[in-house]
Formats: C-alpha cells, structure tokens, sequence
C-alpha cells in the first residue's frame, strides 16, 4: 500500500517520504480500515511513540499521522460495535504505524461512526483538536456555565474549537492571537481578542478559566490571571507557574467514542465549525506538510478522491 513514512527524527516533516508499505492485520479488538482522510500534527514528529513501541524498541520506518475518516474493511477476533463497511473516525494509537496510509489498524474503541452526512475530511479532522478542546474544558478544566474563558491560539485547529464549545456552553470568551487572527477569533465566538504582538495580556483581566496551547512565557504569566478557586488547563507540557489560589493541570488526548459523537453532533447541526486549511492527495503530502508560507488551519490529507 502507498504510505507516508518517517526515519529520522532531526529531519522533521524535511524527513517525511513516500513509501510502499505492507497492508496491516487485524489482532484481537482491532480493526483494519480503508482510509479515506487523514489528520496530521506536526508535533508528533517530537513524540516518543513514533520512533518507538510501548517498550521503547525502535519501530522506524514509521507511519505518522492519528486522525482518521474512513471505512471499516476488516474486523479482528473478539471485536464489537463495528461493522466491515462502516464509516468511522478518530484516533489511531501513538506506538503504531498511523493514518498517513491507504489502510491502518486501530483499535476499535477508538473510533466512533461518522454519519454520511458529514465529509472524511472533515470527520478527519475533528479527532484531536475536538477531543482536545472538550477534556481540556469539561472534564479537566471543569468548566460551569457562566465562566470566563482565556482562549490561546483561538484561530487555531485546537484554539477554535475551545472557543466555540467554550461559547455555545455559555462562556465569557477572550481569544487571544496574532492580529491577524482577530476576525477568526471572534467569528468563532470569542467575545474579546488580545494581540499578543501588540497588546498587553494582562488587559484580559481575570478569568476563571485559561485554556493553554503555547506554554513559555505566554503560560507563566496566564497563571497570574486566574481567580481564585480557577484553573489552568495546558497541552504544552508541564506549567512552569501555577495560579496562587487555583489548580493546573496538562493533558494529553485520550480517545473517546462518547466524546467523538457529541462532537461529530455539533458538526452536523451547525453549531461547531471545523477549521481546515490545505486538502492535499496522499501524493502530495510531503510538499503539503512543508509549505513555503505558514499554513492557515489544518492541512488534511485525502487518501482517496
């Protein structure tokens, strides 16, 4: 089968090749799929689990890529609550090969049955900035109704997401970004935006809530504006300040089918956008994961027409 691969971790997405690799097979509580779109996140290329398995033995050349729209095409023994011929998405496993490839085995409580009304493509890519954005706000961050929100990134693939559900659940949102996601932001559903090339974070004020995608110095000086009793919820690795009377907590995304349904149900009434930017053939892949201008939105790769 056509694949993307990696070997080489100092090369970054420089280092990402095409490649025929074998069809994968179905072990217990699997299932193989026909991948029709694939999510891809540079940072991965970072992350242990794609240079090694779960007992760190190296597993390179290596298919990246964990977010995923397709079909089910094979089962393996012992599976339940899929069908061969379904159309699904979500999460690949971050210690195996991944979605940048014409098929790929996932374990079948990863995924969650994508409605024919709603694209691959945009069911590609709703995995793991939706999931990311929801356990960031309702079940690390536990968000209650009526709270104000600090938005980082709030134009970005995870940042957009935040800002929208964080909206719809009845939130005070402030997005904060270049001054060229201002608009974005706020047509997502920010109430306020903060330039953080321009203008002074703390003119956001006290929140009850900050949701971190950047980490750094942006993190450290969050903290200082969350109330008491507020969080601090980051994806951006460990914080290195913690609020003065309030809880920090960092994350990594877990796959969730429950969570993939409210999600995909959002898409389908109206009330969550996705934020995709470039859609490119599986051929073209590398050159789309190396752009010569910053990408807007979340590149996506369509494995079949």
């Amino acid at each position: 089968m056509k694949a993307i691969v990696v070997t080489d971790e100092a090369a970054g997405t420089a280092g990402m090749t095409p490649a025929e690799r074998p069809e994968p097979q179905a072990t217990i509580n699997d299932v193989v799929l026909q991948v029709h779109a694939s999510g891809f996140t540079p940072g991965e290329l970072t992350w242990p689990g794609t240079w090694t398995d779960r007992l760190g033995r190296d597993r390179t050349p290596s298919i990246p890529g964990h977010e995923l729209a397709g079909v089910v095409s094979a089962l393996g023994y012992g599976t339940r609550g899929l069908s061969v011929g379904q159309r699904v998405f979500g999460l690949a496993d971050w210690t195996r090969d991944g979605t940048l490839a014409e098929y790929t085995a996932v374990e079948a409580r990863n995924l969650a049955p994508l409605p024919g009304d709603v694209d691959f493509t945009v069911g590609a890519s709703l995995p793991i900035s939706g999931l990311t954005a929801w356990q960031g706000l309702f079940v690390h961050g536990r968000f209650e109704v009526g709270q104000s929100v600090l938005v980082h990134g709030a134009a970005g693939g995870v940042g957009s997401m935040v800002t929208q559900l964080a909206h719809e659940a009845g939130a005070y949102v402030i997005g904060t970004g270049r001054a060229a996601d201002r608009q974005a932001a706020l047509d997502f559903g920010a109430q306020e935006f903060v330039d953080l090339g321009n203008d002074s974070l703390d003119d956001a004020g006290a929140v009850d809530l900050v949701f971190d995608v950047i980490g750094g110095d942006i993190g450290k000086r969050s903290a200082a504006l969350v109330r008491p009793g507020g969080m601090l919820v980051t994806i951006a690795g460990p914080p290195e300040a913690r609020p003065a009377d309030g809880l920090a907590v960092d994350f990594v995304v877990e796959a969730d089918r429950a969570q993939l349904t409210e999600i995909v149900q959002r898409v389908r009434d109206g009330r969550l956008r996705t934020n995709i930017g470039t859609v490119a053939a599986l051929d073209d892949a590398v050159t789309a994961f190396n752009p010569a201008e910053r990408p807007r939105g979340k590149t996506i790769i369509r494995v079949r027409p």
